[in-house]
């Protein structure tokens, strides 16, 4: 039972580090996105974070 707990952290650990890396790149092409005022890359950006922020609500709950 400690083993599957024991990997079951380390998968959520993990999850938590890519989300990280994705919020980071999802931030950033949005920024570059609103730089040159490209709408549908705005949106697109918005729609990604607004699921990256339900996955967070998710991992901590």
């Amino acid at each position: 039972m400690k083993q599957i707990v024991k990997h079951r952290y380390r998968q959520e650990k993990n999850r938590i580090a890519v989300w990280r890396l994705e919020v980071d790149y999802e931030l950033s092409t949005l920024h570059e996105a609103i730089e040159h005022k490209d709408v549908i890359q705005i949106e697109r950006s918005k729609r990604k974070l607004d699921r990256l922020r339900k996955e967070w609500e998710q991992l901590q709950g």
